[in-house]
């Protein structure tokens, strides 16, 4: 029996050396309809003597899925979006599942671009950290054709979408609570909002923040409002800078907080790349940490225990974060019935060396 030499092998070619037809072959290969065990092997066999690949989109048509699934993150070289990615791809490939990955950079243009991708290519379902103004009606016009969506670390406020994220008004009040407990009254936040999210963030009644979009550092810094209000510490809106999400952005902060005529003696940040940013801002103003100002961030990355002084962070399990969201998207993609839910984790605080006593209270 000849082997095919030139072009691609077909089922066709595989049916032919196992000998059997085309359609017993094709549902051997493609893993769908009624095949004995003796035929499956002997076609298995065969395609693995001639090195058939299977034509995916082929495959696609005819089993209805095309076992992709699509993940838009936020900004890919944040560390934490990294680690929830690792959690999403290693959980998804234990089902048989490969990831299309696109970044929205925060820019809710490109975030609808990729989900026009993603829809294009016909993902079997979608993990999203959605942008501050997201594109809600197209998420909730794919949510309505039946595709399967999972928001990641935020969500969106009338999207019926099941969201897996941090317990993040708990964690921030506990973190402003650690620095009350060791003296600070003077307590500054670098939220990673930009300047058209001030008016919400400095409204009188902090309650209102958790309605905005995306909700991350709206929770966030309610917690962190709440806490100064249980202490009987004023709100100062010099201490809540809105500069942006990028590490520049957080250093040229903490530059303008250490200018004030009454600075800041701590500082919380709310990831890790806003961290980085903080300690090179107090480095660049000769502002010693942590005995001139105290330092808490969000998000235990690898450099926080190297640095001099190693940070105290608010650990967030972030794998966990990324696999509880592929499962969820799974238990969605087979059809389980469960309600739309918010699962939330809590993080950890963990002290290291930045945290001190303000210098009145030494």
């Amino acid at each position: 029996m000849s082997t095919p030499t030139t072009g691609a092998v077909t089922v066709t070619d595989v049916a032919r050396r196992a000998g059997v037809s085309v359609a017993t072959a094709a549902r051997a290969l493609g893993n769908y309809g009624s095949v004995s065990d003796r035929s499956r092997e002997r076609v298995e066999a065969a395609a693995a003597e001639l090195g058939y690949r299977p034509n995916m989109v082929a495959r696609s048509m005819i089993t209805k899925t095309t076992q992709t699934v699509g993940v838009i993150v936020a900004d890919i070289e944040n560390p934490f979006f990294l680690r929830a990615l690792r959690g999403i791809t290693d959980r998804l490939a234990r089902s048989g599942y490969d990831v299309l990955l696109a970044n929205s950079d925060e820019d809710p243009a490109q975030e609808y671009r990729a989900l026009q991708v993603m829809a294009a290519r016909r993902v079997d379902g979608l993990i999203v950290t959605p942008t501050e103004e997201s594109e809600r009606d197209m998420l909730a016009e794919l949510i309505d054709d039946g595709l399967p969506v999972v928001l990641l670390d935020r969500r969106l406020h009338g999207l019926e979408a099941d969201s897996v994220g941090l317990r993040n008004r708990r964690a921030a009040r506990e973190a402003t609570q650690h620095l009350l407990d060791v003296g600070h009254e003077r307590i500054a936040v670098i939220t990673g909002a930009g300047p058209d999210r001030a008016d919400e963030l400095h409204r009188t009644d902090p309650r209102g923040l958790k309605r905005i979009q995306a909700t991350t550092f709206g929770m966030r810094t309610a917690g962190y409002r709440e806490a100064l209000a249980a202490a009987g510490i004023p709100f100062v809106a010099d201490y809540l800078p809105t500069v942006g999400f990028r590490r520049e952005d957080a250093c040229a902060a903490t530059s303008a907080l250490m200018a004030l005529p009454r600075p800041p003696t701590a500082i919380i940040t709310f990831d890790s790349v806003l961290t980085l940013g903080a300690l090179r801002g107090l480095q660049q103003t000769g502002v010693r940490c942590p005995d001139e100002c105290s330092l808490i961030g969000f998000d235990d990355a690898e450099w926080t225990e190297v640095v001099s002084p190693p940070i105290t962070v608010m650990s967030q399990p972030v794998l966990q974060l990324g696999e509880r969201a592929a499962e969820r998207l799974l238990q969605r993609m087979n059809g389980e019935p469960v309600d739309v839910a918010a699962i939330r984790l809590s993080a950890r605080l963990v002290e290291r060396g930045s945290v001190a006593p303000p210098p009145s209270a030494r």
